[in-house]
């Protein structure tokens, strides 16, 4: 299969789509293969040019470096995180290791970097314009970080490092995917899933029977603690199972057990900061995000979390007051109760919201319908250009102009071949250079209804939608000239600030009115019920504040581990416990978002590793744009196409808070988020 690999010439489809109807699993490792011997090469060429260097003849060359391995690795990390198999899974723990050993091959190449070095020492002369200049900048100090300037011993020692941490954040994501899938929760009786809708009902019994069951009603996980389910289940025992098999996740010692993964991670990261001139992990990988330090992200965190916690403490009571003396609080209680008060103080349940939030009404008629009033884009689908799974559904959009910009992908159904969460990745970066539209998935893990049935989304869900457009957004609308800079390739902190920004159109009254509408009756959502939710925004902001801060400052307290001190750790779960007591954030009825066994933001990858304070980072940035932009008016097209023009089409292509503030015309204020969050009055 090798020959007439699919991944060898660049895709004949529009937009050069990755042709999924012709790629088959055997195609993967030739493919990887074949990738990195090119770029090798390539990159062996600009290495030993005799002439000098110059911005083409190093940089733009790199830049045009590795085309069969990008499209090669665009499509398979795609399919093994969306529609994974045993095959797939064995190709990608034989080529993790490689690609990090190519990487290393390439960024500790002391001849491509002293080329680099140079033209640094001359960027003065060189008459760059800014995006290039940028790109210089990045790639200076991609190359020293990477650790281009250690000695040849250092560099040995840093491959290995890399190799081992590479292998190990595929087996810790493969461990965490399969516990989820082992721990779903199976009952006998539909009358233990009393309080459930009857379409959630229904789709606990699909879920079965995915699952081989002749019988019964799977509850499956979903990748965070809090289990949707436990808002509406009577039954106080299954709630309780549910919420145990949520966080036993990973720490059982069963044949999914990640602990000794985590450990080995840890020790292997402050090894490799250490290596490269920083105290700890979180040191190295902050330093080149835009809070720029440690410290920077402790003095945010410490304004937020004595609030939160205290707000989360006001709101147990609540919750107490609601059980009465039958019982204590518990963690499975807090979303059930919640619920109960939320229907009693603003009239809301939000399980019987679900009928008027439709999939395919609030995709087309909110999501699809925000972006076209504010940014003039529309959007066709595209039955006849292949995905990689059938229920991946394509879209072409147009521009503003009519003409054409990319395409989307959406992808929105759990199945046990898909990793948890949801999350947004290019198949084709934007680029000037190679002339390349976007090509861009939203995937989400939404339990499919049964056939012929609608498919009825929660409230969270709807967000989640909204949410992981505005990562859709920010990769359609790039205009950069380099690959480097397209769309979404920004500091880890920054990343998630458009996409928080979507979220507002999610109860923008306009857009709300358009696809809220009852799925049978096709009545609106009354205007009251739209008042309470508005009304209730900040209900059970405590709760939901205080078990995200915890995961952040689990997060931190792995990753400010110096060398000696993570050898000094053995027991995964004490030292949890004691972190989350010593930040202040050891509320027992209000678990970390993640805890540390299945927290696959941060071991399954090292992108959001010691940088999962980057919500909240960005949620200054949000809150104090989204004041902006209802000060202006809202859903207005020339507010969309400052926003769009001004920031989303900048990419990566310059330093990010300077985007910012060229586009707001000032620093961020923190005001407007600790509005948001109820924590106004935090000094």
């Amino acid at each position: 299969m090798t020959t007439d690999n699919p991944f060898f010439a660049a895709s004949d489809l529009p937009y050069q789509l990755p042709p999924f109807d012709r790629i088959e699993t055997g195609h993967y490792l030739p493919a990887f293969e074949r990738g990195m011997a090119e770029q090798r090469a390539e990159v062996e060429a600009i290495a030993t040019l005799p002439e000098p260097p110059t911005f083409e003849n190093t940089l733009v060359a790199l830049e045009r470096s590795g085309r069969v391995l990008q499209r090669v690795s665009a499509a398979f990390f795609n399919v093994t995180s969306s529609d994974t198999s045993p095959d797939l899974q064995q190709i990608e723990s034989q080529v993790v290791p490689l690609l990090s050993a190519h990487g290393d091959a390439i960024m500790l190449d002391r001849r491509l970097f002293a080329r680099i070095e140079q033209l640094y020492a001359e960027r003065d002369t060189l008459a760059l314009d800014g995006e290039a200049a940028w790109l210089l900048e990045r790639y200076h100090t991609e190359f020293v970080r990477a650790g281009a300037r250690l000695s040849e011993a250092e560099h040995v020692r840093l491959r290995e490092l890399n190799a081992e941490l590479a292998a190990l954040a595929t087996e810790f994501g493969n461990n965490v995917r399969d516990e989820m899938k082992a721990s779903a929760v199976v009952v006998q009786d539909a009358e233990d899933l009393a309080g459930l809708s009857a379409d959630a009902v229904a789709a606990a019994e699909v879920a079965a029977r995915d699952r081989g069951l002749a019988d019964g009603y799977a509850l499956n996980l979903i990748l965070p603690t809090a289990q949707p389910a436990l808002a509406a289940l009577h039954n106080r025992t299954v709630r309780e199972r549910l919420h145990t098999a949520s966080v036993g996740r990973g720490s059982s010692g069963g044949e999914h057990d990640t602990t000794a993964s985590v450990l080995r991670i840890v020790r292997l990261r402050a090894e490799r900061a250490r290596l490269l001139g920083f105290e700890h992990h979180a040191a190295y990988n902050i330093a080149d995000n835009t809070a720029r330090s440690v410290g920077a992200v402790q003095e945010m965190l410490a304004k937020l979390a004595p609030a939160a916690v205290a707000n989360a403490r006001i709101e147990a009571e609540d919750l107490q007051e609601a059980i009465g003396e039958a019982f204590p609080l518990e963690p499975w209680d807090w979303a059930y109760y919640t619920e109960q008060i939320r229907r009693d103080r603003y009239a809301i349940d939000e399980t019987e919201l679900r009928p008027w939030f439709e999939l395919e009404r609030v995709l087309r008629d909110g999501v699809f319908f925000a972006a076209g009033r504010l940014y003039g884009i529309r959007f066709e689908e595209r039955p006849d250009l292949p995905a990689y799974h059938p229920d991946a559904r394509v879209f072409e959009v147009f521009d503003r102009d009519g003409g054409p910009l990319g395409l989307f992908i959406g992808d929105f159904f759990t199945r046990p071949s898909k990793r948890g969460g949801a999350w947004a990745n290019a198949l084709v970066p934007q680029s000037r250079l190679f002339g390349t539209a976007p090509v861009v998935v939203n995937n989400l893990n939404v339990n499919r209804a049964p056939a012929g049935e609608p498919t009825l989304l929660t409230l969270d869900e709807v967000r989640t939608l909204f949410h992981e457009f505005g990562h859709a957004l920010h990769t359609l609308f790039s205009q950069v000239h380099f690959p480097k800079f397209a769309g979404t390739r920004v500091p880890r902190d920054f990343v998630e600030y458009p996409s928080q920004v979507n979220e507002v159109w999610m109860l923008w009254p306009e857009v709300l009115a358009n696809y809220a509408t009852h799925h049978r009756t096709g009545e609106p959502l009354p205007q009251e019920i739209v008042d309470r939710l508005q009304a209730a925004e900040q209900f059970n902001k405590g709760f939901a504040t205080t078990e995200y801060l915890a995961a952040t400052l689990l997060d931190l307290a792995w990753h400010t581990l110096t060398v000696e001190e993570a050898a000094a750790v053995t027991d995964v779960l004490a030292f949890e416990a004691a972190a989350l007591e010593r930040a202040g954030v050891a509320v027992p009825f209000v678990p970390p978002r993640y805890r540390t066994a299945y927290f696959a933001h941060i071991f399954s990858g090292a992108a959001y590793s010691a940088g999962y304070y980057s919500y909240i980072w960005s949620e200054v940035l949000d809150a104090d744009t989204v004041d902006w932009l209802t000060e202006q008016g809202g859903l207005r097209r020339e507010l969309g196409d400052t926003f769009r023009d001004g920031l989303l089409a900048k990419g990566g292509s310059a330093d990010s808070m300077e985007v910012y503030r060229a586009f707001r015309g000032r620093d961020p204020l923190i005001e407007p988020l600790l509005k948001r969050r109820g924590l106004i009055s935090v000094p």
